[in-house]
C-alpha cells in the first residue's frame, strides 16, 4: 500500500471551496438536526430522492424536540416510499433519547454521538466534523472508494481487520487545522459523488490525480477490493387488496420486525391458497387477479401478487386491520409498492 504525498487534505479543502457542492440544503447549516436528518436520509438513497423528502420531514418536524414528540406513524408517513423504514424507527428513537439523556441538545463529540440509536460511526463523524469541527475521518462508501485509490488500500474490507487499518490511515489524514474540517469532510464526498465513480472515474478533474496509486497503476476500477458479496434472494408475495365500493380499504399495521415492519399494508400471504383460506368461500369468485409486480430491495426481490375483490364494508373476521377512507390512507406509513397500488385503484 502507497503513502499519500504531503497535502493531501490541503488539496481536497481547496477543490471543495472551489469546485464541491455548495447548493444542498443542509450545508448551508451547522445545526446538527439537520445534518443530523441528512445524513441518514442519504444512506443507501441518491440525493435528488432525498431533496424532496428533507424539505418536507423539516416542515413537518422543524427541530429534534418536534420529531421526539411526534407519532411514529406520522415520521412513517413522510418516510413513506423512502425505504430502508429502520432508519426513521431509528430517526424517532433518537430524537427521544436526545431530549430525555441530552436536554434536547446533541452531544458534541463523535465518540458520544455513536451512542444515539441509529448512528453508526462515519455518521456520527460526519455530524461532529460538519457542526463542531471535530478532527475525526469519516469512512462512508463514496469515501471509502477514495481513499482506497489514492493509497492503493489492496487489502479486502469484506474483513473488519482491514477496515479498521483503513479508518487508522484515514484519521492520519484529517487536516491539521479544526477549521478545515467541513471543507475537508465535504470535499471527500464531493469526490466520490461526482469524480471518483465506481465506474469510468473522472481523474483527469481530480486534485488527487498525481498522487493516486490506483491511477497510477491504471487499476481504478479495482479498489476498494471487497470479497464477500450479499446474496440476493427472491420471494413471492400476495396481497389481499380488499376495498368498498365507498373507497374504503383493508389495512393491517405490519409487526415490528421483518418486510415492512411496523408499516400498514395491505394482508400479506406467502400463497394464493392461504389468501383464499382467509377469506369466506362465497368470495372466491369474486377475487380479481391484478398485474403483478417486481419491488426490489437491497438483498430481495420481492413478486407481488395483489388480489382484488370488493366487499361490503362490515368487520372481516380473524383478518387483522381495519377499514381507511380515501381520505385516510394517503396519511399513513405505507411502503412504496402498496402507496402505488392504492393509488392506482384511487385513480
Amino acid at each position: 500500500m502507497t503513502q499519500p504525498v504531503p497535502g493531501f487534505a490541503s488539496r481536497v479543502v481547496r477543490w471543495q471551496r472551489a469546485h464541491g457542492r455548495h447548493s444542498l440544503p443542509w450545508q448551508q447549516t451547522r445545526d446538527p438536526y439537520r445534518v443530523w436528518l441528512s445524513e441518514v436520509m442519504l444512506q443507501q438513497t441518491q440525493v435528488t430522492t432525498v431533496l424532496g423528502y428533507y424539505a418536507k420531514f423539516l416542515e413537518r418536524f422543524p427541530d429534534v424536540t418536534a420529531l421526539s414528540a411526534a407519532d411514529i406513524d406520522d415520521v412513517f408517513s413522510l418516510w413513506s416510499g423512502l425505504g430502508y423504514y429502520s432508519r426513521a424507527r431509528n430517526l424517532h428513537r433518537c430524537a427521544q433519547e436526545v431530549m430525555l439523556k441530552h436536554g434536547g441538545a446533541f452531544p458534541r463529540s463523535a465518540q458520544e454521538l455513536q451512542t444515539l440509536p441509529g448512528i453508526g460511526r462515519s455518521t456520527a463523524a460526519a455530524i461532529a466534523a460538519f457542526c463542531f469541527d471535530e478532527r475525526i475521518a469519516i469512512l462512508d462508501g463514496n469515501v471509502k472508494r477514495v481513499l482506497a485509490r489514492v493509497l492503493a488500500f489492496d487489502a479486502d474490507l469484506a474483513t473488519a481487520t482491514n477496515e479498521k487499518l483503513l479508518w487508522s490511515q484515514a484519521q492520519a489524514l484529517v487536516p491539521a487545522r479544526k477549521d478545515d474540517m467541513p471543507a475537508y469532510t465535504q470535499g471527500l464526498m464531493d469526490l466520490g459523488a461526482t469524480v471518483c465513480l465506481a465506474r469510468s472515474p473522472s481523474c483527469l478533474l481530480c486534485p488527487l490525480h498525481s498522487q493516486c496509486g490506483a491511477a497510477a497503476a491504471g487499476k481504478q476500477e479495482n479498489y476498494p477490493v471487497k470479497t464477500r458479496k450479499l446474496k440476493r434472494s427472491a420471494q413471492s408475495l400476495w396481497l389481499l387488496q380488499l376495498r368498498t365500493k365507498a373507497g374504503h380499504v383493508w389495512l393491517d399495521k405490519r409487526r415490528p420486525t421483518g418486510v415492512w415492519a411496523g408499516l400498514y399494508c395491505l394482508p400479506v400471504f406467502d400463497s394464493r391458497e392461504a389468501l383464499l383460506s382467509a377469506l369466506p368461500p362465497a368470495q372466491h369468485s369474486k377475487l380479481q387477479d391484478a398485474a403483478p409486480l417486481l419491488h426490489v430491495l437491497t438483498h430481495k426481490d420481492l413478486h407481488l401478487h395483489p388480489v382484488v375483490v370488493t366487499v361490503p364494508k362490515a368487520s372481516m373476521a380473524g383478518l387483522p386491520g381495519e377499514w381507511f377512507a380515501e381520505g385516510q390512507w394517503p396519511a399513513l406509513g405505507l411502503p412504496a409498492p402498496i402507496r402505488k397500488l392504492l393509488e392506482a385503484s384511487a385513480g
